[in-house]
């Protein structure tokens, strides 16, 4: 009798074993926590920075729900838009209730605060802007007015702290260097923008791609990169530049092998994520599709030097994913899933930060009930084993 107890009992394990879920990743699921989350507002595309303190910083977009004002619908441009962020003291479990104000643009809705913490203690922040239109321009920028309320879009602009973000300096111009033709905007000409993490390297150098429209109507993307903390930009290469195929809202990391890697969002090409390489140190690049859907991408580099890929699922089930690259960012995991219960596609812009050696925190933003719900940031905490 005990010998059949034991058989069963190997046979019981054997089958446990071959329906878990794989853990060759090395990436087990802790918990999700809510980071803000008000029925007043409409808060999305958040980035996060860990503090000299400790402590971390999540920046977002918020607007007022204007459903609660009688409107129909969401709008992801408004003109009350702001940056405002919110700290954790515990490693993202709980966070401060009301975020603090970290810009308001005097000129219109800001959009998707991208933070980067320097070398030098800095936070370096971009973002974007849009502005709204009388009838008396509409014909001058026809073909260039979108939604609604008549709004144009005004490019990027920069924010810093030098605080640990209790306060911010601009807005910063950071130019508009690249050898291709801009729009002018009502402001000028088209600065720098994007959506997406920038990385500083070992030696200080700060590498942005930002995105551009070109002559076949769509998007490409270029690599700048400054070399005095985000105070000036030079124009380094293309990144992506392809006649049929749109790219933005990319993210840019570099191995320790000293490549330079960017992960973007493609248009055109049935949501596939692309990626492109630079093994010359940016002076060129080159792209291909990574085969799976998903946008944006963003990545970290865990301790032992493999790579956290995070990015949006916008086809049911709606959630967020992940996946974890080698040390050279040229083979990667299948989809690690993080959260496959979100109400409708509008949801995502995922961003990484290290908690501590053996944790990770990944915050986006989220909704439960579809196309009229309340839009909120949370986060998934990872072990990292």
């Amino acid at each position: 009798m005990r010998r059949l107890y034991a058989l069963i009992a190997v046979l019981l394990t054997i089958c446990f074993a071959t329906n878990a879920r794989p853990t060759t990743q090395g990436v087990k699921k802790v918990r999700d926590v809510v980071v803000y989350s008000d029925s007043m507002y409409y808060s999305a595309f958040p980035s996060v920075v860990k503090l000299d303190d400790g402590r971390l910083m999540v920046a977002f977009r918020r607007a007022p729900n204007h459903q609660m004002m009688g409107f129909d619908r969401y709008s992801h441009i408004d003109l009350n838009s702001q940056l405002v962020s919110v700290t954790s003291s515990d490693g993202g479990s709980t966070w401060s209730a009301e975020p603090r104000l970290m810009f308001a643009h005097p000129f219109g809705g800001s959009q998707d605060p991208c933070m980067l913490k320097l070398q030098n203690g800095d936070i370096l922040c971009t973002s974007y802007l849009w502005v709204q239109l009388g009838k008396n321009l509409l014909e001058e920028y026809k073909g260039r007015v979108v939604g609604d309320g008549n709004y144009t879009f005004a490019g990027g602009y920069l924010i810093r702290s030098t605080d640990d973000g209790k306060t911010w300096d601009g807005p910063l111009d950071p130019g508009s260097p690249l050898p291709v033709e801009h729009r002018t905007t009502m402001l000028g000409k088209m600065p720098l923008y994007n959506r997406g993490a920038l990385f500083q390297a070992q030696n200080g150098t700060i590498y942005w791609a930002v995105a551009c429209d070109n002559p076949q109507g769509g998007f490409s993307v270029y690599l700048v990169e400054s070399k005095d903390n985000g105070s000036t930009w030079q124009y380094r290469s293309t990144i992506a530049d392809d006649p049929k195929i749109s790219f933005n809202e990319t993210s840019i990391i570099q191995t320790r092998r000293g490549d330079l890697v960017a992960f973007m969002r493609s248009f055109d090409l049935d949501d596939h994520a692309c990626i492109a390489r630079s093994t010359d140190a940016g002076k060129s690049f080159q792209w291909s599709d990574m085969g799976f859907q998903g946008h944006p991408l963003n990545a970290i580099e865990l301790p032992d030097g493999r790579w956290l890929l995070t990015y949006g699922y916008r086809h049911e089930p709606y959630g967020i994913w992940a996946r974890v690259m080698d040390a050279d960012c040229r083979s990667w995991s299948d989809e690690i899933v993080l959260r496959d219960d979100g109400g409708s596609t509008d949801l995502g812009y995922s961003w990484p930060v290290l908690i501590d050696d053996h944790h990770v925190l990944v915050v986006y933003y989220f909704n439960y009930d579809g196309a009229h719900g309340t839009r909120g940031i949370e986060g998934t905490i990872l072990e990292i084993k």
